[in-house]
Formats: structure tokens, sequence, C-alpha cells
């Protein structure tokens, strides 16, 4: 059974991280669709797909999954088979209710002109995961928006970026 929990928790994991790596790469390097809203600020949208490089579940409490527990991973964010940016995050076992497990992320991508900070609550194997952009540095020093994630921890996994900044 703690084996079964482990790989669930690291596919989540591999997604969640793809996911936000593949949403930061976009800012670097792409010719991204950006409009100017009302107020003046820019719209930046992204479609990435994330390649997760480096993923560990830590097992923090009683053993198999607790609340408590965390999943670190890192990754890079691709374009156009190229490799835009580089990121990672966490996400930490908050509430469990029976099977359901739900978990605070937070993620960080750097691009070449800054970098984007995400997070959210997500409840492990919902699709799609929607994260909000919390802030960055650089050019995203003043970021906010979504970030939404499809098909996690697969070889398909997506995101969509929209970005104001």
């Amino acid at each position: 059974m703690h084996n079964t929990n482990a790989r669930t928790r690291a596919l989540v994991m591999k997604f969640i991280a793809m996911s936000l790596i593949t949403f930061a790469a976009g800012g670097c390097g792409v010719d991204p669709g950006v409009t100017e809203t009302l107020a003046g600020d820019q719209v930046e949208v992204l479609d990435l797909k994330v390649e997760n490089d480096q993923y560990a579940a830590l097992d923090l409490n009683q053993a198999g999954v607790s609340v408590g527990d965390m999943d670190v991973y890192s990754g890079n964010a691709m374009k156009d088979g190229r490799k835009v940016g580089r990121g990672g995050g966490s996400c930490q076992v908050t509430h469990l209710d029976g099977e359901k497990v739900t978990m605070q992320c937070v993620i960080t991508m750097e691009l070449e002109h800054g970098s984007v900070t995400m997070q959210s609550f997500w409840t492990r194997g919902a699709s799609p995961l929607d994260m909000a952009v919390t802030g960055g540095t650089g050019v995203y020093r003043n970021a906010r928006g979504t970030v939404r994630f499809w098909d996690i921890a697969t070889p398909n996994e997506r995101a969509r970026a929209e970005i104001t900044r």
C-alpha cells in the first residue's frame, strides 16, 4: 500500500512540476500573444510543455500519506523543443478525507527576464488544475493571472498561462 501511495504521489508531483515549468518557460524568448488592457497592463499568454528532471516524495509524518508529507520537484520549461526556463516547487499535504488528498502547492519559474511565482490548493488527481500567479521578479515583478494545467503527470502534460504585468 505504501509503494502505491508513493507512486501516485510521484506521478502527481511530476505533473505539477512539469506544468509549472512549462508555464514559466513560455515567458522567455517566446513571441507570445501580448495585448494591452484598458489600464495599460500587458497580458501575456503562454502555451507550454514541461520536462521534469528531479523529484522527491518526503514521508514526513506517519508511514503512508499523512498531513505534512511533501513532494518536491524541479524541471525545465520547453517551447517548440527548446528550453526557455527552469523551475521547481513543492506540494504539501494539508488535509485528508478518506482517499481524497488536498495539497498546498507553491512553484517558482525562472525565465530569461525574471521569475514567476504560483500557488494553489490541489486535490490530488484532479484535472485541470488552476494556479494563481502571485508575483515575480524582473518584468514579472507585478505579475498576476492564472496558469491552467492539463494531463498532469503524463507525457502530454501542458499548461496555458495568462499573465497580466
